[in-house]
C-alpha cells in the first residue's frame, strides 16, 4: 500500500498542481485561497467531501454499468467500516476499455472538471473542489497505470476486497511481470 499510496502521489500531484498554478496565473492567489478558505468556512467542507466521496462511488459503478453493460445486480455499492470508506465492487468480468472508463470517471467528473470550471471562471471554491477530488482520484490514478498494458478487449475483474482489479485473460509476458511486480508492491 505504501508503494500504490507514494505512486499515487507522483501520478496525481502534478496534475493537482497545474490546476492551482492555473488558476493563480489567471485569477491570482487570493482568489484561489478564498475558494479554499469558502469550503473551510462553516463547515462546508465536511459536506462536500462526505457527498463528493458518496458521488465517487456511484459514478464508479454508472461509468462500469454504462461501458460494460454489466447489469446493475453486478454492481454493489456498501461501506467498508474497517477502511472507513464507501465503495462500488462489480462482481463480474468486463473488458478492459469498461473498467477503465469507470476507474477514470470520478476523477473526470468530480476532479478535473469542476477544477477546469473554476480556473476558466474565476470561482476559486470550484478549483479547490476539483483539486481535492483530483488528488482523492490518486487511486484510481494507480490502477488506471496498472492496466496501462492490458488490452482494451481483456477481461478484468474489480478485486473483491482491495482496491484495484485482477486481469483475467491471458496476456504476453511483459505484461504479467508488470502485474506481478505492481501486486509485490
Amino acid at each position: 500500500m505504501t508503494a500504490a499510496n507514494l505512486l499515487a502521489l507522483v501520478l496525481i500531484l502534478p496534475v493537482g498542481a497545474l490546476l492551482l498554478a492555473g488558476h493563480i496565473a489567471t485569477h491570482g492567489i487570493v482568489d484561489l485561497a478564498r475558494g479554499f478558505d469558502g469550503w473551510i468556512a462553516g463547515g462546508r467542507w465536511v459536506a462536500g467531501i462526505a457527498l463528493g466521496t458518496v458521488l465517487h462511488e456511484a459514478l464508479h459503478g454508472l461509468a462500469w454499468k454504462a461501458a460494460s453493460g454489466v447489469s446493475w445486480s453486478s454492481i454493489t455499492f456498501g461501506f467498508n467500516w474497517k477502511a472507513f470508506a464507501p465503495y462500488a465492487h462489480c462482481r463480474v468480468p468486463m473488458p478492459a476499455r469498461a473498467y477503465r472508463i469507470g476507474a477514470a470517471a470520478p476523477g473526470l467528473v468530480l476532479g478535473l472538471a469542476p477544477a477546469l470550471v473554476g480556473v476558466a471562471t474565476g470561482w476559486g471554491m470550484w478549483t479547490a473542489f476539483g483539486f481535492l477530488f483530483t488528488v482523492a482520484a490518486g487511486g484510481d490514478a494507480v490502477t488506471l497505470w496498472v492496466l496501462r498494458r492490458v488490452p482494451g478487449a481483456g477481461l478484468v475483474e474489480d478485486h473483491p476486497t482491495r482496491a484495484g482489479c485482477v486481469v483475467q485473460a491471458p496476456l504476453d509476458a511483459g505484461v504479467r511481470t508488470l502485474i506481478r511486480n505492481a501486486q509485490r508492491g
